[in-house]
């Protein structure tokens, strides 16, 4: 029942609509449109660099990176592939067939920090708590395949401890604020969603961070994979997610 409850925030656009009405947390949302041919030229002349995004989509699928490398040259990628044109409207009308018809979003592109150089991403972990209480119980690093666009496990990403991978763009006290700020930007949207959504009982924030270190929300998911933290080699995060998840949603027995 909570999950029909919950069918809406499928949507990435619906979700983006619903948080940007926060004032504390609008200024961490990158700017995100409706795909269309005015959306896309304003916005990658704008910011030189955006994602195209299926509005229901799940593990990175149909993600398609844009950008403009100069007035007269636009590249997109999707998966490994890598196509250039020499002009807007090409650009366009290629992007547009495989749209195909279907809903997109456009978001601005955040040039993501790099570990090895390959970027990556992190996902936090809220869940309300036995006590009915929202908690931060996990957060983790997903470092994206060398050759594609998107962070996600199962698109090759490699789940990694969140200190290692910011260990060379951040010193301990600094990576230990980080956390503090992104654990408190991912409660208080739990917070506001489910003042609307009052069967929510866990999200996964994906926050990617730029070269200011500053956190932007890539995106929130409403049915996180608790299991990604089994990756990591200190159990400690996924027992306690786990513990969670199963007090959440038990399992029903027959």
């Amino acid at each position: 029942m909570g999950v029909d409850k919950l069918q809406p925030l499928r949507s990435k656009w619906l979700k983006t609509k619903l948080i940007i009405n926060n004032e504390l947390i609008k200024p961490f949302i990158p700017d995100t449109q409706k795909y269309n041919k005015t959306n896309l030229k304003s916005m990658i002349s704008k910011y030189g660099m955006v994602y195209v995004k299926p509005e229901r989509g799940t593990f990175g699928m149909g993600v398609i990176k844009a950008e403009m490398e100069s007035h007269q040259h636009f590249v997109y990628q999707i998966e490994q592939k890598r196509l250039t044109f020499d002009s807007f409207e090409s650009f366009y009308n290629s992007l547009t067939r495989l749209v195909n018809k279907r809903s997109y979003l456009i978001q601005r592109g955040i040039h993501l920090l790099k570990h090895n150089n390959r970027r990556f991403d992190i996902r936090v972990m809220i869940q309300l708590s036995p006590t009915k209480h929202w908690e931060a119980t996990g957060i983790i690093g997903r470092l994206g395949h060398p050759k594609k666009i998107v962070t996600n496990y199962h698109s090759g990403g490699t789940p990694m401890d969140i200190h290692k991978l910011l260990k060379s763009h951040a010193s301990t006290k600094r990576r230990n604020e980080l956390i503090q700020e992104m654990n408190e930007l991912s409660l208080r949207i739990a917070r506001h969603m489910k003042k609307k959504y009052p069967h929510l009982k866990q999200i996964g924030v994906d926050i990617g961070l730029d070269h200011s270190l500053k956190p932007w929300i890539i995106e929130v998911n409403v049915k996180p994979d608790p299991y990604i933290f089994n990756q990591l080699k200190d159990k400690t995060m996924y027992r306690k997610v786990i513990r969670y998840y199963r007090h959440a949603f038990p399992k029903k027995t027959k």
